[in-house]
């Protein structure tokens, strides 16, 4: 067996980031940002009002003075001549300052009186102006990589962006392997179980990032496999689910040495997820997870989402530790690396009673995997625990 953080090692070297591609910015949400951009313009492009009010000489301001109001400036409806001394301009907020002007008054701190106003009392020394290039200027750029998310979106289309060169999507084929499946909406035999661990990890894949697609339910024999598995040429990454183990009807390993596969390794220091192996099979890299229904989740977020973090060209890294205070005593770990089902409220983490790696309702009420390495000792409430979000 070798350590999680080698298997990731392993599963880093048999991927390499994807080839770019450009997408219309409306499309781009969520895919990583693979080559530099940068805005054509200045934002604001001009000199604009924070406030409705009125637009005039700074110079000018002292309570009670007058001003003759010679024209309007609205958003997209500029005021074309020059303000003199004297004179202002009624101005609404985002538009243009006129040319002789550097200051808005804003409208409560005027009286209106025809096409004149007088300034009340008051502060009037905020000058309610947004400067040209206050939010950026031309050839500000966004940082690549980087997962666009929708502030990065509304930044490009205010940089007039309409296209963008992203990370091509990795193709993930998930191979659900076994005599025991159906699929949900069949009529399983009194035997049989649904194969629910293809639809969770295509979920959790997709919601990362990849083009993920599901081929059948390869059977316990050798020919179906093979056949399945030819089905997923093309692949960036081949994913098998069960038949990873060495019993008598786990096929997965042979069958798939038989076809090629250049093994990398197999088995894991790990719980739940021990029966895992990875190699490389043609072009693809091919991963087999177990088939407990958590170990093959625990694996994705393990392992699989950093794989595709690494294909689109982001920091090829484990998942993201956060520290809580645990909330009871734990007895002592054995010896592997255990990521247990738990809650984090408050700052606090609650591991789950149950971590029998067949219970998907512990890991649907879960919102983080508690990680304790091996041959932790016993935990009492209080002491700090290390947890990846879910």
């Amino acid at each position: 067996m070798i350590t999680v953080d080698a298997a990731l090692g392993h599963l880093f070297a048999l991927v390499t980031p994807l080839p770019t591609q450009t997408v219309p910015l409306r499309h781009a949400c969520g895919r990583v940002l693979a080559e530099p951009v940068s805005a054509d313009r200045d934002q604001p492009p001009f000199a604009a009002s924070a406030m409705d009010g009125y637009a005039l000489r700074g110079a000018e301001i002292r309570t009670g003075a007058r001003w003759k109001v010679v024209g309007e400036s609205a958003a997209g409806h500029g005021f074309s001549g020059t303000v003199a001394q004297g004179q202002a301009v009624r101005i609404f907020t985002g538009a243009p300052l006129p040319a002789g002007t550097d200051h808005v008054v804003i409208q409560e701190n005027v009286t209106v009186q025809g096409q004149h106003i007088t300034l009340s009392d008051g502060p009037n020394d905020a000058p309610f102006v947004r400067p040209q290039g206050a939010d950026f200027k031309a050839g500000t750029g966004l940082p690549c990589p980087m997962r666009l998310r929708p502030a990065d979106i509304a930044l490009l289309a205010a940089m007039n962006i309409p296209a963008v060169p992203v990370t091509r999507k990795p193709i993930v084929t998930l191979i659900p392997t076994g005599d025991e499946l159906v699929q949900p909406g069949e009529q399983p035999t009194a035997t049989q179980i649904i194969a629910s661990n293809t639809f969770g990890l295509a979920a959790m894949l997709e919601d990362h990032g990849a083009d993920v697609r599901l081929l059948p339910i390869a059977r316990d024999r050798a020919s179906s496999l093979a056949q399945i598995l030819k089905m997923a040429a093309g692949s960036d990454v081949i994913v098998t689910i069960g038949g990873a183990s060495v019993g008598d009807h786990d096929l997965v390993g042979a069958t798939a040495l038989d076809l090629g596969l250049q093994q990398d390794f197999y088995k894991v220091a790990m719980r739940p997820g021990k029966p895992l192996m990875a190699g490389r099979f043609g072009p693809a890299a091919l991963v087999g997870l177990p088939g407990n229904p958590v170990s093959a989740m625990v694996c994705g977020e393990v392992f699989l989402r950093p794989m595709v973090d690494r294909l689109l060209g982001l920091p090829a890294k484990p998942r993201q530790r956060l520290t809580a205070t645990l909330g009871h005593d734990v007895p002592q770990n054995g010896p592997r690396e255990h990521y247990m089902r738990a809650v984090v409220d408050a700052g606090t983490i609650t591991l789950s009673p149950k971590q029998d790696s067949a219970l998907l309702t512990v890991l649907q009420t879960a919102n983080a995997l508690a990680v304790r390495p091996p041959h932790q000792g016993a935990l009492k409430a209080g002491s700090a625990m290390e947890f990846i979000p879910l």
